[in-house]
């Protein structure tokens, strides 16, 4: 008995016709009249009666029609499951993210995703959320974790809140504490190391600091994440930067600032019109996994806090 001569007899039981269940299978009709009876041949009973034109099912064949359909449909489910199992020992996953959370967050959740998923290929894009989401759009990226609100009106992206996180004025560790909080306010003046054009981190910054009156002094700007904190490490002047790019850095001090302060919404960004591969889903549930068990046990980076349930 063969998958190719049960789905031909369900065929010709659910048309009750040769010709068109041959239509259905896209075979010549008597390479399917030949299928049905070798299965005939194999169960030792005709299957159909053939009376003055018409195909009915026989007692035997009533009987094996829901277990036809029952082994067709496992078999396609283990079709599918082994597909799937395929997908995920082979592949890609193409992941936009901003600095901060690649010098962050981002290298736990891709071990994790790694020892899962060792053969499938994980390629980074580093960059601010504005370019991440024109890189969605353009279909170059499979995900992306994105800084909320996103810079875009572009309706077929689909955001997924996942953690709200606090900026805090960072400084070189031997520079003396003003005390647990600071203002604004207490910027002006203040040499600042600054980042490009075009970043989150410098739009946000600047906004805060027009609003409460005065235009920054900067020290440096143009610089990534990883240089702007080396630069406040040297001293250079201080930078607005989010919680947990301090971690691990023990010649950095951050200072949050006077409550509510500022804080950023990151989110996981893909495309609406376009279904994520079995792979990109899969990094999808390791990233969320990750971040809610870290939430309910205390794991999160100091200043962050869990959106996502």
């Amino acid at each position: 008995m063969q998958l190719q001569q049960l789905a031909s007899f369900v065929a010709v039981a659910e048309t009750r016709h040769f010709t068109q269940a041959a239509e259905r299978m896209r075979v010549a009709q008597p390479s399917l009249s030949k299928q049905i009876k070798a299965l005939e041949s194999d169960l030792g009973a005709p299957l159909f009666s053939r009376a003055r034109g018409n195909v009915t099912l026989t007692p035997a064949g009533e009987a094996l029609l829901p277990l036809a359909r029952r082994i067709l449909a496992d078999a396609d489910t283990a079709r599918q499951e082994v597909a799937q199992l395929a997908g995920l020992r082979r592949g890609r996953v193409r992941l936009g993210a901003t600095p901060s959370l690649c010098a962050g967050l981002l290298a736990d959740v891709l071990a994790r995703f790694h020892r899962a998923y060792p053969g499938i290929e994980l390629l980074v894009e580093e960059g601010g959320s504005r370019d991440l989401v024109r890189a969605l759009a353009r279909g170059q990226l499979d995900l992306s974790l994105v800084i909320m609100p996103l810079q875009s009106d572009d309706p077929s992206l689909v955001t997924e809140e996942i953690l709200r996180e606090n900026l805090v004025v960072v400084s070189n560790s031997h520079e003396p504490s003003k005390g647990p909080y600071m203002e604004i306010e207490d910027l002006r003046g203040r040499p600042m190391v600054m980042f490009r054009r075009g970043y989150d981190l410098r739009e946000a910054t600047l906004a805060a600091c027009r609003q409460a009156g005065f235009e920054p002094r900067f020290a440096v700007q143009g610089g990534e994440m990883d240089a702007v904190l080396r630069f406040v490490e040297a001293g250079l002047g201080v930078a607005v930067v989010p919680s947990m790019v301090l971690d691990g850095r023990p010649g950095l001090s951050g200072t949050p600032l006077v409550p509510p302060g500022l804080s950023r919404t990151i989110a996981l960004a893909h495309r609406k019109d376009v279904e994520p591969t079995t792979a990109a889903q899969a990094f999808r549930e390791t990233l969320l996994t990750f971040v809610v068990e870290a939430g309910h046990e205390g794991m999160l980076p100091q200043g962050v806090e869990l959106i996502a349930e």
